[in-house]
C-alpha cells in the first residue's frame, strides 16, 4: 500500500539556551509561541486555517497544563484549531510530528503545526513528602495548642527540596538515572574516557563551524522582557578540547564513570516547529516543500541501554526500504551522551549484538561519521528534551538541501528504553 505524501512545508526554532542553575528568561510556552509566530507570519495561509496543532513537551510548569492547546490559542490560530500535547521523554517533538504525519494520512487533515518545547531550567522543586504531609497536618490543624504541638515535630532537614529534574532523568522502574545507562554502554563497548571526550569536542568544533557559516538559519531570535536579545544556541564552547574536558569530573558514577558534563547533553530551554501538510494542502496554498518525511519506526529495548534506541529504531527502517547505513546522504543522532552517539555506532559494528538483539545475520557495518551530525549535536547545542526529537528532523531536511537533496535518518534515544526514527528526503 503506498501512503499519502507527507510534507514539511517549513520549521523555525529558537535559540537553545543553556540552563545555569536558576529559571531561565522563558517559560516553555513563551519559546513556543516565539517560534511559531516567526513560522506563521512567513506563510501563505492565516494560523485558522491549520487543522491542528500539536506540541511535544516532557516537563510542562504546573501553569501550562496541554501547552499544546496554550501555544494554538497564543498563537492565533482561534477557538477551532485543536491543539495538544504529546510526551514521549526525550522524542516527545518526534512523536508530535509522527502524530501530525498520521492525521493526514488517514485524512483528517491537511495543515498540522507540529514540533516541541522544554524549559528545563524552570523544571520543578519539590517538597518532600513527609513535609507535604506536615503541611496539610499543618493547614488541618483548628487550635493554636494543635499547631504548637506539630511545630515539635519539624525537622529542618524536611525542607530539602526534590530536585524534579533529576528525578525525570531517573529510571522509576529499574532505579537508574540515564547517565549510568550511557555509563553501562561504555562498559559494554569498551568506550573510553578520550573517546568521549573526542566525541564532546568534535561537536563544539562542528557546531562552532556551522554557525560561522550560517548553517543554523531555522533559528529565530528571541527577546526577554528586558530587551535583551537571544540569536543563536548559548552553550556551544568554541575553547572545547580534550585536555580540558579531560579536567572534568565523572557526574554518575564517580569512582569508577567516565560520563561528565562535558561530555553529554546540556540541560537546556527551547523550542522548535514544523508545518507539516498534504499534497493537496500544498497545491492549494502554493506551498513550496522543504522535504518529506517518508517513514517512522518506534522501537523498545532494556532500559538500562537506552541510548541504543536509535539502533533499534533506524534498522527496521534501513531493511523496510532496501537501505545500507552510507546509502543515507546525512544522519542525526540525537547526543544524549558521547557515550550514547559512539555505542550506537559500535552496536552496528557488532555482529554479535546485530544478530542477538537485532536479528540480524551479521554486523550492519561502520557508519561513515563524515554523515554524522556536521553540524554538530545536542552536546554543543542543548537538549530541552521536548523540543529535540523536532529539532533534529528539522536540521536534517537544511542539510540535505544544501548538500543538493538526498534522504538521511533522524533519530534519538528515548529514556525508559525505546528509539526513535524517522527518514526523511528532499529534492
Amino acid at each position: 500500500m503506498t501512503l499519502p505524501d507527507v510534507f514539511v512545508v517549513d520549521g523555525a526554532r529558537t535559540p537553545f539556551l543553556k540552563s545555569r542553575n536558576a529559571p531561565g528568561p522563558f517559560a516553555a510556552a513563551d519559546l513556543a509561541v516565539a517560534a511559531g509566530n516567526a513560522l506563521l507570519s512567513r506563510q501563505r495561509f492565516r494560523p485558522d486555517q491549520l487543522d491542528e496543532v500539536i506540541l511535544g513537551c516532557a516537563a510542562p510548569s504546573a501553569d501550562e497544563a496541554n501547552i499544546g492547546r496554550i501555544a494554538a490559542l497564543r498563537l492565533g490560530c482561534g477557538d477551532r484549531v485543536p491543539g495538544w500535547t504529546v510526551m514521549r521523554n526525550c522524542a516527545s517533538g518526534m512523536q508530535a510530528l509522527d502524530s501530525g504525519i498520521a492525521n493526514i494520512r488517514l485524512g483528517r487533515a491537511d495543515l498540522v503545526l507540529a514540533g516541541g518545547v522544554d524549559a528545563l531550567s524552570r523544571a520543578h522543586l519539590l517538597f518532600s513528602d513527609a513535609m507535604v504531609r506536615w503541611l496539610s497536618q499543618w493547614y488541618a490543624a483548628r487550635s493554636f495548642g494543635a499547631r504548637a504541638q506539630l511545630l515539635t515535630k519539624f525537622r529542618p532537614g524536611m525542607l530539602v527540596p526534590v530536585i524534579g529534574l533529576l528525578k525525570g532523568l531517573t529510571d522509576p522502574v529499574i532505579g537508574i538515572n540515564m547517565g549510568q545507562t550511557a555509563e553501562n554502554l561504555a562498559a559494554r563497548f569498551g568506550i573510553s574516557r578520550t573517546q568521549m571526550d573526542f566525541h564532546a569536542m568534535r561537536s563544539h568544533q562542528r557546531t562552532a563551524a556551522a554557525l560561522d557559516a550560517g548553517h543554523f538559519g531555522e533559528i529565530v531570535p528571541i527577546a526577554d522582557a528586558g530587551g535583551h536579545i537571544y540569536m543563536e544556541d548559548d552553550g556551544m564552547r568554541r575553547d572545547s578540547s580534550v585536555p580540558r574536558l579531560a579536567k572534568l569530573r565523572p557526574v554518575f558514577d564517580r569512582v569508577h564513570g567516565h560520563i561528565t558534563a562535558g561530555n553529554s547533553s546540556q540541560v537546556t530551554d527551547g523550542a522548535a516547529w514544523l508545518l507539516l501538510a498534504s499534497r493537496k494542502a500544498v497545491e492549494e496554498h502554493g506551498l513550496t516543500p522543504l522535504g518529506r518525511i517518508v517513514d517512522t519506526e518506534w522501537a523498545g529495548l532494556d532500559p538500562a541501554q537506552m541510548g541504543l534506541g536509535p539502533v533499534h529504531a533506524a534498522t527496521p527502517l534501513l531493511q523496510r526500504h532496501g537501505l545500507g547505513l552510507n546509502d543515507l546522504d546525512a544522519w542525526e543522532i540525537n547526543e544524549a551522551f558521547a557515550a550514547q552517539v559512539i555505542g550506537c555506532i559500535e552496536a552496528w559494528k557488532s555482529d554479535d549484538y546485530c544478530r542477538t538483539e537485532l536479528g540480524l545475520s551479521g554486523a550492519l557495518g561502520a557508519l561513515d561519521e563524515r554523515r554524522l551530525n556536521v553540524d554538530g549535536g545536542a552536546i554543543a547545542i542543548g537538549h530541552p528534551v521536548g523540543a529535540s526529537g523536532a529539532r533534529i528532523v528539522l536540521h536534517l531536511l537544511h542539510v540535505l538541501r544544501r548538500q543538493g537533496g538526498g534522504r538521511g535518518i533522524a533519530a534519538i534515544c528515548i529514556g525508559g528504553g525505546q528509539g526513535g526514527a524517522m527518514l526523511v528526503e528532499t529534492t
